[in-house]
């Protein structure tokens, strides 16, 4: 660990000049990548950065960094992705640290809603003193889009595996972290189907790293009917209005033909939003205002194409789950709905899929990973130590 102690030293003073640029320019310049720098392994290293304050959580018991790394787009173009990692203190266990990757719920879509750009990213990671403690290296990526430029392919979940897979590979290639190849997947809401979706492409993209559980609350899962039921509500209109900025730009369709006219103004202010910060929330509650009477979208993407098509391609379940999945579910939640993500799971049991399925009464969306983590945690520790699965699913 000297030499990650020696980096932050030489880098602090770097990294204060960007963070004096503000949120917008602090994006571009901390995570602004050469097109040279691009090419490469993925999972490879193109920078590191120490995360100043990024690590509160963690009761000193391990270095926080930010790190640049590289990956694959859907298409198989190589990226930059941003991300953070958490590394314990001391030396490594024979067999090697095993491995955490953490995927954030939704953030926005824009580049500086990067979790990674917040003074303290570790802050949004319920249980990160408690993972660290118990000797897991933690890896959170951004996503694409978030942190590097150009647009965040929301709810995309083959791009969301790649980039989590690739930081599990980043992790491993940092210097002095003592890595194995073992890793779970914990994530909440997008990052919960990010999680899914990690398990299902993990064989297939990374045969070199070894999963042993996915991990998710409250995820996002049958997208079709959660936007269905999800449309009518004030958080509904400000998901609706971040996914359709994405994905009209993935598929280079105007935004002008989605949207009527009059909410053109309001639309553009929370598409570009990040709901991170109380701050961001307060904000968002504001620019929503106009979007919240009547339809400020033209058509019903969960009926339209390209849009329907989207939905139905990246809903999970349509290949196997690659590991024994945990799911914990708050009974209160209005924005992943209880009865969705019950039918998901149902449907993974049915697959042969040892389901834990942990409900949380009372408890709502915001608080779905809160409430679960030490759960969540005890489980991916047994799956660690080989123990079988335990499942909740009826036989």
């Amino acid at each position: 660990m000297r030499e990650f102690a020696c980096l932050r030293l030489a880098a602090a003073g770097i990294l204060a000049a960007f963070l004096s640029l503000g949120a917008g320019g602090e994006a571009k310049a901390l995570y602004d990548v050469e097109p040279s720098e691009i090419p490469g392994k993925p999972g490879s290293i193109i920078r590191i950065w120490p995360l100043e304050g990024g690590g509160p959580g963690m009761g000193g018991n391990g270095e926080a960094f930010r790190i640049l790394y590289r990956s694959t787009d859907p298409s198989g173009r190589p990226i930059p992705v941003s991300g953070a990692i958490y590394i314990p203190n001391g030396p490594a266990p024979a067999g090697g640290r095993n491995i955490i990757a953490w995927a954030h719920p939704t953030s926005g879509v824009v580049p500086p809603c990067a979790p990674s750009l917040m003074p303290d990213v570790g802050g949004m990671m319920w249980n990160l003193g408690n993972m660290i403690a118990e000797g897991y290296i933690v890896v959170a990526t951004d996503y694409p889009g978030l942190g590097t430029d150009g647009i965040h392919p929301y709810l995309i979940g083959e791009s969301e595996a790649r980039s989590v897979l690739d930081s599990v590979r980043a992790a491993r290639e940092m210097p002095n972290t003592g890595a194995s190849n073992r890793f779970a997947v914990w994530g909440h809401s997008q990052g919960g189907h990010a999680a899914l979706f990690t398990g299902e492409v993990a064989a297939r993209y990374a045969p070199d790293l070894k999963l042993v559980g996915v991990a998710a609350a409250a995820p996002a899962t049958y997208l079709i009917q959660l936007f269905d039921a999800d449309a009518p509500t004030a958080t509904g209109k400000d998901l609706t209005s971040m996914t359709l900025l994405s994905w009209s730009r993935l598929e280079n369709v105007p935004v002008a033909t989605l949207v009527v006219p009059q909410d053109m103004a309001a639309f553009e202010r929370v598409s570009h939003d990040c709901i991170e910060s109380v701050a961001e929330f307060e904000q968002i509650e504001r620019d929503d205002q106009p979007l919240r009477t009547g339809d400020f979208i033209k058509i019903d993407p969960s009926e339209v194409e390209p849009w329907k098509g989207i939905m139905l391609r990246n809903s999970p379940g349509q290949a196997p789950a690659g590991a024994p999945v945990f799911i914990a579910q708050g009974t209160a939640d209005t924005t992943v709905h209880p009865e969705i993500t019950k039918r998901f799971g149902e449907a993974l049991c049915a697959q042969g899929v040892r389901v834990s399925f942990v409900p949380l009464p009372g408890v709502t969306h915001t608080f779905a990973a809160r409430d679960s983590a030490a759960a969540a945690l005890s489980w991916m520790s047994e799956r660690f130590r080989g123990a079988p699965a335990p499942t909740s699913c009826e036989r």
